[in-house]
């Protein structure tokens, strides 16, 4: 789906840990999203809403329909990205969604399962070639889910991107990896990074977002780290360092 008229955006990584109270995540995430200001495009971590709670999977699943209707609602004005479990076609999905405007106008299954944490037990693996681009007022989005960040090809899939979205939930063991890699694909595809990953014990805790001249800030102790967009940076970096992206 793309939109098309000119308007300031902000771009917002949110921090936050998520607990086995489904709603109460629920209603975390969707407080965050009401603070933001219009037409920011709010990235949220990997399966914010539940965790990977395999114990209870038929519970993660079932709460996936009514979180959805909640989060269309918070996004009018606004563009929210996040990764919700969703059971179909007799299979279970980790989706990549992206909601604006009231509508959830893109989604696709994570396609490179985490197998050191033992995720292709309980998931279906996704196909790489529905990794696409969300345009919304002119800027194209990209996303890769967490171990996703890995694999060089799927780098090329983000090519020519101005924003690529990090939902993650990244091991804090492998923190510096983390760093590198979200620094490393914003200077290599010369655009803005936002990367999100819980609040977990388990995890980094790192929200950032990362220039397309490889600069980065982070969230520190803040529920969302906020930076206003600025399409000429991306092309003025361009143009600056020619690597041939369009």
């Amino acid at each position: 789906m793309m939109t098309s008229k000119r308007v300031e955006h902000t771009l917002s990584s949110l921090s936050f840990e998520t607990t086995f109270d489904y709603k109460a995540n629920l209603q975390t995430l969707l407080s965050l999203i009401q603070n933001r200001d219009d037409n920011s495009i709010i990235v949220a971590h990997e399966v914010a809403l539940t965790g990977f709670d395999y114990e209870n999977f038929d519970a993660v699943t079932a709460f996936a329909s009514s979180a959805i209707e909640s989060i269309k609602q918070a996004s009018i004005n606004k563009t929210v990205i996040l990764t919700i479990i969703e059971k179909r076609d007799g299979g279970v999905y980790n989706f990549a969604k992206v909601f604006h405007n009231g509508e959830m106008i893109y989604e696709r299954a994570k396609a490179k399962l985490f197998k050191f944490g033992g995720e292709e037990k309980y998931f279906v693996e996704g196909n790489e070639n529905d990794i696409d681009f969300v345009v919304i007022d002119g800027i194209k989005i990209a996303i890769l889910i967490c171990f996703e960040l890995r694999f060089k090809e799927l780098w090329c899939k983000c090519e020519g991107a101005d924003i690529i979205a990090i939902p993650a939930w990244w091991g804090k063991i492998r923190t510096k990896h983390f760093e590198i890699l979200t620094q490393s694909l914003a200077l290599i595809n010369q655009c803005y990074v936002i990367a999100s990953d819980a609040k977990n014990e388990e995890c980094t805790k790192i929200s950032s977002i990362v220039s397309p001249q490889g600069e980065v800030v982070y969230n520190g102790n803040k529920p969302c780290l906020e930076i206003k967009y600025n399409k000429k940076d991306i092309a003025l970096m361009r143009r600056y360092m020619d690597v041939g992206i369009e």
